[in-house]
């Protein structure tokens, strides 16, 4: 169930974004996927389409339809951000994050991390006893 603060906060976004609900087309598709026989008899996958623009958001990310339609008609507002601040939407920064954690590591930089593990590897060597012969 989507409490009303959340809901009313939604509407505002998306009449900030000129998003009118006339201009949905609303659709409720077969689900599919995991969730056993029960998600492949119902209805619950939203289906939504922003007429002017031609967005198309299929959303079924949960198994009841009011959350999917709220799920929806949120990701829609996210997909007019992303469209109308480019790199500066969050969505786009969080992927340039990630993207920048998963880029392979400069040669320069490897070795310097090698050679700091390697200092840290003599100062604990000094750190042993005098009578160890290791």
């Amino acid at each position: 169930m989507i409490s009303p603060d959340k809901q009313a906060a939604l509407d505002a976004r998306m009449a900030a974004l000129g998003i009118l609900e006339a201009d949905l087309i609303e659709k409720f598709v077969l689900g599919s996927g995991a969730g056993g026989q029960k998600i492949n008899k119902t209805h619950s996958c939203v289906y939504l389409k922003h007429v002017p623009s031609g967005i198309e958001i299929k959303c079924q990310s949960s198994r009841s339809r009011e959350s999917n339609r709220f799920h929806a008609r949120r990701e829609l507002c996210e997909t007019f951000d992303e469209i109308r601040l480019g790199k500066a939407s969050k969505r786009q920064q969080e992927m340039e994050k990630i993207r920048r954690q998963k880029r392979r590591r400069s040669r320069r930089s490897k070795q310097q991390s090698v050679a700091d593990k390697r200092m840290l590897t003599q100062k604990k060597s000094l750190r042993r006893s005098p009578g160890r012969d290791d």
